[in-house]
């Protein structure tokens, strides 16, 4: 590192970085989940494969596609969708045109789960202590930081 900059170790601590801000919160707002969800039996990342199911309830979609819709390697969303199955929730089958290629669909119990979490959104909102703009705004820019580090700003 060829700068004659110096050194800040200020710029170490653990209070002023953005990654442990990001971290510590999201582990705080699944905490927050955690109850909510579990009135419905389900937890945070179960919850977030049903909520791309329940957007397009009738269509089937292949692991690959939940996964990616997720953020989820299918090692950690297979174990996830068994136990979905196990609790009558969805259906796992394989596609007829590529065997290779499993299928999840909701199962009416499944869609019947839709009712019960339409208040979650809300619920959680209040939780937050956030206006619906703060919400807003803050979604805004931690998907324009996501998007910037996949790589997709930069293409």
């Amino acid at each position: 590192m060829g700068t004659s900059r110096t050194v800040d170790y200020d710029d170490l601590l653990l209070d002023r970085q953005l990654c442990f801000a990001l971290h510590a919160a999201s582990r705080a707002v699944v905490r927050e989940y955690t109850p909510v969800l579990g009135e419905l039996g389900l937890t945070y990342p179960q919850y977030v494969t049903m909520m791309v199911l329940w957007e397009d309830p009738q269509r089937s979609q292949s692991v690959g596609e939940l996964g990616e819709a997720v953020q989820m390697d299918s090692g950690t969303l297979t174990p996830l969708l068994k136990r979905l199955e196990r609790d009558g929730l969805v259906t796992r089958t394989r596609d007829v045109a590529d065997e290779r290629r499993v299928n999840v669909a909701l199962t009416d119990a499944g869609l019947a789960l839709r009712g019960k979490a339409a208040g979650v959104p809300r619920a959680m909102a209040e939780r937050f202590g956030l206006s619906v703009a703060e919400i807003r705004a803050l979604k805004a820019q931690l998907e324009r930081l996501t998007t910037t580090l996949s790589g997709d700003a930069r293409d």
